[in-house]
C-alpha cells in the first residue's frame, strides 16, 4: 500500500510474480493519492504456468484533494500452458475532477510470429522461448538495484535465481492439439 501524502509527491511500483506446476499467487496492490499533483506509475509483470493460478487486484485511489493527479497501472500476464489461469483486475476510484489516470490489463500467450522469427534465425524453440521469457521479465528486473539483482555471474542474486524458475517453466517440444486440448509434445 503506498499513500501519496505530499503535493508533487511520486511513486513507482513494479512488480512480478511467477507461478508453476499448481501453485497459486496473489498480488494486491492500493495506491492511495492525497496531495495535489502526485503521480504513480505501476507496472505488475504475471507468468503463469502448468497448472497454476494467479490473481492481480490493483487499486487506485484519488481523493477530492488530489487534483492533477497522474496515474498509470497496467498489469501484463504471459500464459505458458492452456490449463494455467489469471484473474487481473485493475481498479481506480477517482473522486477529484482534474486528473490524468489509467489502467489496464493483458494477458497472453508466448507470440508465434515472434517465436517463428526467432527459430527462422537459427535459433531451436526451447532457447526462442527462454529468451521471450528473459525479455518479458527484464523489463521490470531492470529497475531492481543492482546490489539486490545481482550479475548474471552472481549464483545467490534474484536475477540467477529468477533465470533458473524460468528453466523450470519452459514447456517442452511443439504445441499441439491433443484431446481437444493444445499441450506441448
Amino acid at each position: 500500500s503506498t499513500c501519496l501524502l505530499r503535493p508533487g509527491a511520486s511513486a513507482a511500483i513494479n512488480g512480478f510474480s511467477l507461478s508453476g506446476g499448481a501453485q497459486r499467487s496473489d498480488m494486491r496492490t492500493n495506491i492511495h493519492h492525497m496531495a495535489q499533483g502526485t503521480i504513480s506509475r505501476q507496472e505488475q509483470r504475471n507468468m503463469v504456468g502448468g497448472r497454476s493460478t494467479a490473481s492481480f487486484r490493483g487499486r487506485i485511489r484519488v481523493e477530492q484533494s488530489a487534483q492533477q493527479t497522474d496515474s498509470e497501472q497496467l498489469s501484463r500476464t504471459i500464459l505458458l500452458s492452456d490449463h494455467a489461469r489469471i484473474w487481473a483486475t485493475p481498479s481506480l476510484e477517482i473522486i477529484a475532477d482534474d486528473v490524468t489516470c489509467t489502467h489496464g490489463a493483458t494477458v497472453s500467450d508466448l507470440s508465434e510470429e515472434e517465436l517463428f522469427y526467432l527459430r527462422s534465425r537459427g535459433l531451436d524453440r526451447t532457447t526462442a522461448r527462454n529468451l521471450l521469457m528473459y525479455a518479458f521479465v527484464e523489463e521490470i528486473g531492470s529497475s531492481v538495484d543492482e546490489r539486490i539483482a545481482g550479475g548474471f555471474d552472481d549464483e545467490n542474486g534474484l536475477r540467477s535465481r529468477v533465470v533458473r524458475r524460468l528453466e523450470n517453466l519452459v514447456p517442452q517440444g511443439e504445441k499441439t492439439l491433443v484431446g481437444g486440448e493444445f499441450q506441448s509434445v
